[in-house]
């Protein structure tokens, strides 16, 4: 009888290698996937990044043209982003603290309730 253990404990182990083989498969897979998604994200990114060093290079022409100052247009820019993302922050703050606000005010109703 020792032997019939040993022959399935052995069977056992081989089809647990056999699991972590497939699962090695698929994960080589997986990878190789990744590989090929990133190798096409890269290409993206750098046709994406020469189209608009180009399309830069055509508005900084036009605006030389036309005499805009580009470098004040685009500190003016982020200047009304920078303004729009504080008014953003602050209403926030103030939902917040009308939030917990309400919830003080629940609490202390509960509690003169009780």
């Amino acid at each position: 009888m020792p032997l019939g253990g040993t022959a399935k404990k052995l069977q056992k182990v081989a089809e647990m290698a056999e699991d972590v083989y497939k699962k090695l498969n698929e994960l080589r897979e997986q990878v190789v996937e990744v590989r090929e998604t990133v190798n096409e994200t890269k290409s993206r990114v750098d046709r994406l990044e020469a189209e608009n060093a180009e399309q830069r290079a055509i508005l900084e022409a036009i605006a030389e043209e036309q005499g805009v100052d580009l470098d004040a247009a685009i500190a003016q820019a982020h200047i009304s982003e920078a303004e729009e993302d504080a008014a953003g922050d602050e209403t926030e703050t103030v939902a917040d603290a009308a939030s917990e606000s309400d919830a003080a005010t629940s609490s202390d109703a509960a509690t003169d309730e009780a």
